[in-house]
């Protein structure tokens, strides 16, 4: 059977969106099976339309299934990618994981490989800390980290943060596609490794 990841993301203008479809795309090249979700858009209706980009972003991505705690049940890992707000994941994110109370009970999320990405408007925006924090999420379901380190060497040419790959707002370069790639498919490796 084929490694089931789930690549749950939540995107405002459009960047964490490329980094999930991109993720998406390596995991399925590695042989896994996925589902790509996005996190329900919790922001007043009127904030999101207020913002041409953030309503326009919205209507991209409308096809896409909102998650769903089914999605975490049914893989073997989760490749996570939401942008960092005031040096912590979006409230998007936050919300979903406030649901994930009865799998984490029953022990549904333990054992399941993680990894993590995200962006913020400039490098030092919090980037590490809110990867970190959904590491720190992950301990509590039990699940397995799996960051990319510098084990390539990609991660010396795409600014070095060794937790997860980070980036400022918009399209992903090849430098961060080639990034996102190795970290998808080093998830895939680790959640099979799990799965024997």
């Amino acid at each position: 059977m084929p490694t089931k990841i789930t690549v749950l993301f939540y995107s405002t203008y459009g960047t964490n969106h490329g980094v999930a479809l991109e993720a998406a795309r390596a995991a399925e090249a590695a042989g896994a099976e996925v589902r790509v979700r996005r996190c329900r858009e919790t922001a007043p209706a009127e904030v999101v339309n207020g913002q041409d980009a953030w309503r326009e972003q919205l209507e991209r991505m409308k096809d896409i299934p909102e998650v769903s705690l089914d999605d975490m049940e049914w893989a073997d890992g989760y490749f996570i990618s939401v942008p960092t707000r005031f040096g912590v994941p979006a409230s998007q994110f936050r919300a979903f994981v406030d649901t994930l109370g009865p799998l984490w009970q029953s022990g549904a999320l333990a054992n399941k490989a993680v990894t993590a990405t995200t962006s913020a408007q400039n490098p030092h925006g919090g980037q590490e800390t809110t990867i970190q924090s959904i590491y720190v999420t992950a301990m509590h379901w039990g699940a397995v980290i799996v960051p990319p380190g510098y084990s390539d060497p990609i991660k010396f040419e795409d600014g070095g943060n060794p937790y997860g790959y980070s980036c400022t707002p918009g399209l992903l370069d090849e430098t961060g596609k080639k990034s996102v790639a190795f970290q998808a498919q080093r998830l895939v490796k680790y959640a099979e490794k799990l799965m024997r």
